[in-house]
């Protein structure tokens, strides 16, 4: 059983106004992608970012200091705490939301690469058709959007692919296992970043990197997200049954503009889950991954080699084909997803060493290092020129009209993954092999019967007794659905609840 899904929070700019409230705006473009008047329904008590992996709970986390200030500046502004997070369960099983500074859109759980790559690709379709709605409000197209992780002056938000796992497979196996990978998966999943910084420290132009997220690592283990950010996220909400399941937050990668991209970080990833799982992953003690990650980040001729804890060194190319080997031995005959990550992950890792100009198109970091490199030999610029720094954020646009990717992808420039069609479906329902299309024909059909909805569970209005629709072991897609079927031909959902 495979089972991840991508939370991706979006830049926001508006760029008729020199300083606008982050927080006020991420909230109105929300809310433009509403129809209906707004009412809340997202179950809040599910969460607790405490909850550590290890096996403990924390009593503070840095973050919560920021989150009291965030508190009191709130209290000032004219709304209440559910009409600013103003959040959205959409028909497809997403979740739609102002994330305080950010608009934030979690794609609904998936199971195959077809499935997240639409739904992934309709997150941008949605959040542009918000930033439409609102611009018609403005007379304007001031409002503009950015699928990156930077603003390149210090602050940094993510994307952050989850996965599924069995509560069995301890975290130290865990830990030891996926650091290596995640820390080099980047050569393949980067996004690219003309320059350095640090958080809310200075920017140093000019240099080019593979990674947006990697200038922002602190530490390898943390159940911190915004402060003291890890490599490896130890949050513990696994939005499934707790005695079986554990759900792994990634926060280290980037936002991926190529489909093959981010195709290729979550299908690698998840083999290199399956591979610890079996006890099958190669190990590398390495003797310091934090500063891993920046040395690789920053040498995109990918000949930097990190130290290992023997005194010895390894480039992340070199780690990045040990995992593929032990993935080809490991499955070497399997089903259609595990087919095209090994294919594409072997084709991948030899193209970078001799003949990366292949994979323009499809790896983000080539293609912007690509496009800056040509306009800045056509105009004679240096690499620290502004102009390039400007260049580097349109290439994240998700606006049809300016976006420097996705004037490539119209061009028939990049490797497409997935159908428009596809997307047109990922924007309506959620996938039909996962709870996701559940909770999504759950609030299409029957809103006005829902109290509230987390990811595992949607909690009915009842005059009687509480009634809750339980999906925190719903993982089979046969019995996905037979229960869409229930609801579908029902009149009622409490008449399904009640049956299920």
């Amino acid at each position: 059983m495979r089972l991840f899904g991508i939370e991706t929070e979006y830049g926001i700019i508006r760029e008729d106004q020199e300083q606008s409230d982050p927080v006020v705006e991420s909230m109105e473009l929300v809310r433009a992608y509403m129809t209906e008047k707004f009412e809340q329904t997202w179950d809040y008590q599910g969460e607790d970012p405490h909850e550590d992996q290890r096996g403990f709970r924390v009593n503070g986390l840095q973050q919560d200091v920021e989150e009291e200030q965030f508190a009191t500046l709130d209290a000032n502004r004219p709304f209440s705490f559910y009409e600013m997070k103003s959040d959205l369960v959409l028909p497809n099983g997403a979740r739609f939301y102002n994330d305080h500074t950010h608009p934030e859109y979690s794609t609904p759980e998936c199971s195959t690469l077809h499935e997240i790559i639409a739904h992934d690709r309709a997150g941008e379709r949605i959040i542009q058709h918000a930033a439409n709605a609102r611009n018609a409000t403005l007379g304007s197209s001031s409002v503009q959007l950015y699928k990156n992780n930077t603003d390149l002056h210090g602050h940094s938000y993510g994307c952050h692919d989850n996965y599924l796992i069995s509560r069995t497979l301890h975290f130290d196996q865990l830990t030891g296992g996926l650091i290596p990978f995640l820390i080099t998966r980047q050569i393949f999943s980067g996004a690219g970043k003309l320059g350095i910084e640090a958080q809310e420290k200075s920017y140093q132009p000019g240099v080019f990197q593979l990674s947006q997220r990697a200038d922002f690592m602190e530490t390898e283990l943390s159940v911190d997200t915004m402060h003291n950010r890890p490599i490896l996220n130890t949050r513990d909400e696994p939005h499934a049954n707790r005695q079986k399941y554990r759900r792994l937050h990634l926060i280290v990668g980037d936002a991926n503009m190529c489909e093959f991209a981010t195709a290729l970080k979550v299908g690698t990833t998840q083999l290199v889950l399956d591979l610890i799982a079996k006890g099958a992953a190669p190990q590398f003690e390495l003797a310091d991954p934090v500063a891993g990650i920046k040395t690789i980040s920053r040498d995109p001729d990918l000949k930097a080699a990190i130290p290992l804890k023997s005194g010895k060194t390894i480039t992340g190319l070199d780690i990045q084909k040990a995992y593929l080997s032990a993935a080809q031995h490991t499955f070497e005959e399997s089903d259609t997803d595990t087919n095209w990550i090994l294919t594409n992950w072997e084709m991948t890792l030899a193209q970078l060493e001799h003949n990366r100009a292949e994979l323009i198109g499809r790896i983000d970091w080539i293609t912007k290092h690509w496009l800056l490199e040509s306009f800045a030999q056509e105009e004679r610029l240096e690499w620290t020129d502004p102009w390039l720094a400007s260049l580097d954020l349109e290439y994240h646009n998700v606006n049809t009209e300016r976006g420097l990717y996705l004037g490539l992808e119209q061009e028939g420039k990049t490797h497409r993954f997935c159908t428009e069609d596809e997307i047109r479906t990922a924007i309506l329902q959620g996938p039909t092999t996962t709870r996701a299309s559940i909770r999504g024909l759950c609030v299409k059909k029957f809103r006005h019967e829902i109290q509230s909805v987390q990811w595992e569970r949607i909690h009915l209005k009842s005059l009687t007794h509480p009634q809750q629709l339980d999906m925190s072991d719903l993982f089979d897609p046969a019995h996905v659905r037979q229960l869409w079927q229930k609801i579908d031909n029902a009149k009622h959902l409490a008449d399904v609840v009640s049956i299920s």
